[in-house]
């Protein structure tokens, strides 16, 4: 099919408009580019698409989900707890966009959101800054290739992403969670504070017990109101509350008048100028007519997420690049990452009973990697952190399955149960060659492009790991003074953290990295990867927050560069 050419050529293509893409276009048109932003899926209007103040009894299903339906449509995507009957509507249609899985890994769980926003509109909100115990790991254990920047390189680039998209949390002073700039933090109940003292008695403040540090509001900032707590905020947020490209960085993109955004626009390959080798633009299927077009700029920016990322550019092949673009290290698609999780512990905490709580928290509470911190002590590598909190159960939902009827029984639902502590481990995931993403030569999706096929299994450091988790959780809650403590390890499996990363690495040799340290293709010098396909190494703490660091501070450097006549 020949692509009908379009005669402008902008300054910049951003492909994607996630949280990765809505920060290049914000960085770029400040700078004063003329950007085009290409979306694959549909544009979302706040308020036709928004519904975190739609009560259960105006949904068709009460809120319990059409479970026939998902499991026809969105038979990987209902797995995900955010995929509810408000927020299915934001989750890709799994039969239009399938992908394959290599018969000799595990099952991958790729979860998605094709729309303007991309899932930006559905995370989590968790926003940590990496330390140099993070970008000096693989360095020092040998696992991966060292990262091509440190914590210095990055530091100036958290503080300009965390003052604009205004980060709540506090200052606390250790090492291997470098502190930030922070709105006030979202308040820890009553027994959340005394389980933080209680720790730090116990472990001397080495297992910290603190607030979580997330992209919500907690005054007004920038515009945007404060967090009124009102809970789902997966289903979207009238308030601009919370933070997402659709809130916040894509409107400052658009107030600019330098910004076109097109929705629809399926990117099949990124094209190549065959004189020069350099990106000339992107084939793009208008996705309700099927029209091929080509656009063109003088850079682009890749931000479709990890592994759609690996496969527009294994898809993009050429005489120039036959085995996908900028892959003469054969790395692009390699080392595919995913935080393990579902591994973690609970316990009752005795007395509070006079005590409750009021509205629904965005976030609650965190604790931070305290393992392998001063070397490797364990028979594991790297570490592991904690999400969770403690709250006060309902009844209600027990209502289901005993008996009861009239006013007594209607009472008696809005009875609180004891105060329960619960903490979830996220934990690193060595980068692995054999972890990949390639192109299935035998599936297209609905718009015709080639599928990715990935090929994934969690190794024998995270089973090691795992197993930590179970022994450590339990000292941390008979140190908070829980009772009947249990653990759980439920079958975590790849992507579904929703933290993949890896496939288009940076790196310090071009040899054995796809991206140097300014996130710019070493073979094709206009081509900028910065979601999460760039990252050559998983941390363990959430990663948001360093993509967007990466993005602004790459498109300051690409900026810098075109001015410069060097792109």
């Amino acid at each position: 099919m020949v692509a009908v050419q379009s005669p402008k050529i902008y300054d910049a293509m951003v492909i994607g408009s996630g949280i990765t893409g809505g920060w290049a276009a914000k960085e770029l048109t400040e700078k004063g580019l003329e950007v085009l932003v290409l979306e694959a899926g549909r544009n979302i209007v706040p308020a036709r698409d928004y519904s975190e103040h739609v009560p259960p009894w105006e949904v068709q299903f009460r809120g319990l989900k059409d479970h026939r339906k998902l499991a026809e449509e969105q038979p990987v995507q209902r797995l995900a707890g955010a995929c509810d009957e408000w927020a299915s509507k934001f989750f890709v249609n799994d039969l239009d966009n399938p992908y394959s899985t290599h018969p000799e890994g595990d099952e991958f769980r790729w979860i998605r959101g094709r729309q303007v926003g991309g899932r930006s509109i559905m995370w989590g909100r968790q926003s940590y800054r990496w330390s140099d115990l993070d970008f000096e790991a693989n360095a020092k254990d040998g696992y991966g290739v060292d990262w091509p920047i440190r914590y210095r390189d990055l530091a100036p680039w958290y503080d300009h992403v965390e003052d604009f998209a205004g980060i709540c949390g506090q200052n606390e002073g250790l090492a291997q969670l470098p502190d930030g700039k922070f709105l006030p933090p979202i308040e820890m109940n009553c027994v959340e504070k005394e389980v933080r003292g209680r720790l730090d008695k116990a472990f001397g403040g080495a297992r910290r017990f603190m607030h979580a540090r997330a992209a919500v509001l907690t005054k007004a900032h920038k515009g945007r109101r404060a967090c009124h707590y009102c809970g789902p905020c997966r289903r979207g947020c009238m308030t601009r509350s919370y933070f997402s490209s659709l809130n916040s960085t894509l409107p400052a993109a658009q107030a600019t008048g330098r910004m076109t955004l097109r929705p629809h626009s399926v990117v099949r390959e990124i094209t190549v100028d065959p004189r020069t080798g350099k990106a000339r633009g992107a084939t793009v299927i208008d996705g309700r007519t099927l029209e091929t077009r080509e656009f063109r700029a003088r850079m682009v920016f890749l931000c479709t997420s990890t592994v759609e990322s690996a496969r527009i550019l294994l898809n993009s092949r050429s005489a120039t690049f036959p085995d996908g673009l900028a892959n003469s290290s054969g790395q692009v698609g390699r080392n595919l990452m995913d935080h393990f999780f579902q591994v973690g512990g609970s316990g009752l905490i005795e007395g509070f009973l006079d005590k409750t709580t009021f509205g629904r928290r965005p976030n609650a509470c965190y604790m931070p990697r305290y393992v392998n911190l001063d070397g490797e002590g364990s028979d594991f590598l790297r570490g592991y952190g904690f999400q969770g909190g403690v709250n006060r159960g309902t009844t209600w939902r027990s209502a289901t399955t005993r008996p009861g009827f009239g006013a007594d029984f209607k009472h008696s639902l809005r009875e609180q149960g004891p105060w329960r502590m619960r903490l979830v481990a996220f934990g690193e995931c060595l980068p692995n060659p054999d972890n990949r993403v390639e192109i299935d030569p035998d599936v297209v999706d609905k718009w015709g492009v080639p599928v990715p096929r990935i090929h994934m299994r969690f190794g024998e450091n995270e089973e090691l790991m795992r197993a930590d988790v179970k022994k450590t959780v339990v000292e941390t809650l008979e140190a908070a003074g829980a009772k009947k403590i249990s653990t759980f390890d439920r079958e975590s499996k790849p992507g579904f953290a929703i933290h993949e990363m890896g496939t288009v690495r940076m790196g310090r040799d071009k040899r054995t990295s796809v991206l140097n340290g300014n996130n710019q293709a070493w073979d094709v010098t206009n081509l900028f990867v910065t979601d999460g396909s760039c990252m050559a190494s998983t941390a363990w703490q959430n990663p948001s927050l360093t993509y967007m660091a990466l993005t602004a501070r790459a498109a300051d450097y690409a900026a810098r560069q075109l001015g410069d006549g060097q792109l």
